[in-house]
């Protein structure tokens, strides 16, 4: 009896088994490879230049690092950047000198993952780049510009894969039924509108379309000796299924950025599409109840400053009782959020004085606001001069400084002619007219 452990796998998932062998029947990147666009162009010429295949999970961008070294006749290697080392790179490297010696064909060193190495292990790619040793292509989910060394970028080229269409996840799916050996054998029967349920919950990501249709293939139940593949099926296979959503990747940044955008812009529809996306992606309702808080006092300020509040309210709400009660509530600060007035002068005025007090000088404090608590500091006229404001007519001290001498004159908070902030804006300007006049008397009194 052959032991288990000798018996070769054969078996291959579906993704595998037809995985394009030509640019001609490569799916999705039209933007980049269609007809006449410089990549297909350089490609088709065998013009090899290092590069960085940034996009999500599932549109090809392995697959087009094979095709690019079928279609220009080059060897291709491959290194992991999850479990290889600055050793594995330099063996690669060794390699592909090797065979460049031998053959006379160049290599295409294909690196998936690439933003998971460290800069030490980015760095040791360099010299091999710049000599054309090997041609990098590097695959990456996250943004290269914020994962990647500068000096790596500036030897490689960017290119942006994007999802997939659901229309051509479609067809790729009618063709994996149609080409594939294995799926054909079994003859299962997968309705048009199974198939673009198929399309649909695969949210753009190729590999993630046949992945499922071969696990529906799978679970194929029989009618009347024929295996077909119905709604029941299709439920058992998408209930564990959840869309595309990778926390603290770019997806998660930006549905956030959308959602705030969305409410800053006053479209509640927009906002509660984007947060109910984020929700649907697994993303913790608490983040985003944070985030709200942060948008009522970025957003909306003191043109109403009942959204601060409901946005706490909905926070607690998330917190003492979970969901779906709490994912209700927050929905509703996001929809009054967007609704209401807008204003980000609180926002700015802050981020003014944080600029003001970071480079320029401690200004003392003033003496007449300095507090007197011992004989010396009274003594030191501490606090003297002070007037008391609720002494003063309309409880305001009139032509009162309470900022340092030097910048007695600086104005930081500029109300919005919109909501509360309007009816701020007319106080504001009263008192400072008020102090004006009183500015004004003192003048005419020391004279």
């Amino acid at each position: 009896m052959s032991d288990l452990f000798d018996s070769p796998i054969t078996h291959q998932p579906l993704a595998a088994r037809i995985r394009p062998q030509t640019l001609a029947h490569y799916v999705g990147q039209s933007h980049l490879l269609g007809e006449g666009k410089p990549l297909r162009e350089a490609v088709e010429r065998g013009q090899l230049h290092s590069m960085i295949l940034w996009g999500p999970p599932g549109v090809g961008k392995t697959t087009f690092a094979r095709l690019l070294a079928q279609e220009c006749d080059a060897r291709f290697a491959t290194l992991s950047a999850v479990l290889a080392g600055v050793k594995d790179i330099r063996q690669a490297v060794a390699e592909a000198e090797q065979h460049r010696m031998q053959s006379g064909r160049g290599t295409i060193l294909f690196v998936d993952e690439v933003h998971r190495f460290n800069k030490a292990q980015q760095d040791a790619f360099l010299p091999y780049v710049e000599e054309g040793t090997v041609t990098f292509v590097g695959a990456t989910t996250e943004n290269p510009a914020f994962e990647l060394n500068n000096a790596l970028l500036s030897r490689c080229r960017v290119y942006l894969l994007r999802s997939i269409p659901e229309a051509e996840l479609l067809g790729l799916l009618r063709y994996a039924l149609a080409s594939d050996d294995q799926l054909r054998q079994r003859n299962v029967n997968v309705s048009e509108e199974v198939l673009g349920k198929i399309a649909l919950a695969a949210d753009g990501d190729a590999r993630s379309a046949l992945n499922l249709l071969e696990v529906a293939c799978d679970l194929a139940r029989d009618d009347d000796g024929h295996l077909v593949v119905d709604e029941g099926v299709l439920t058992e296979v998408l209930s564990a299924d959840v869309r595309r959503f990778d926390k603290g990747g770019d997806y998660f940044y930006d549905q956030i950025s959308a959602m705030h955008k969305s409410v800053r812009g006053s479209d509640p529809d927009a906002a509660l599409y984007w947060f109910v996306r984020m929700l649907d992606g697994g993303c913790d309702p608490l983040y985003v109840a944070r985030r709200v808080v942060r948008m009522a006092s970025e957003d909306i300020g003191n043109a109403d400053p009942r959204a601060l509040q409901l946005a706490l309210n909905a926070w607690d709400v998330q917190e003492r009782l979970g969901s779906p009660e709490g994912e209700l509530a927050i929905a509703q600060a996001i929809i009054y959020l967007a609704v209401a007035a807008k204003s980000n002068a609180v926002y700015s005025a802050y981020k003014r004085v944080v600029a003001d007090v970071r480079h320029d000088p401690s200004y003392e404090v003033p003496v007449h606001l300095r507090n007197a608590p011992t004989k010396l500091a009274k003594s030191l006229s501490h606090g003297a001069e002070y007037r008391y404001a609720h002494d003063e007519p309309d409880a305001f001290a009139a032509g009162e400084n309470y900022l340092p001498e030097e910048i007695a004159d600086r104005r930081y908070y500029h109300p919005v002619p919109r909501g509360l902030e309007l009816k701020i804006s007319e106080k504001l300007q009263t008192l400072r007219h008020s102090n004006r006049k009183s500015d004004q008397q003192r003048y005419k009194n020391q004279k």
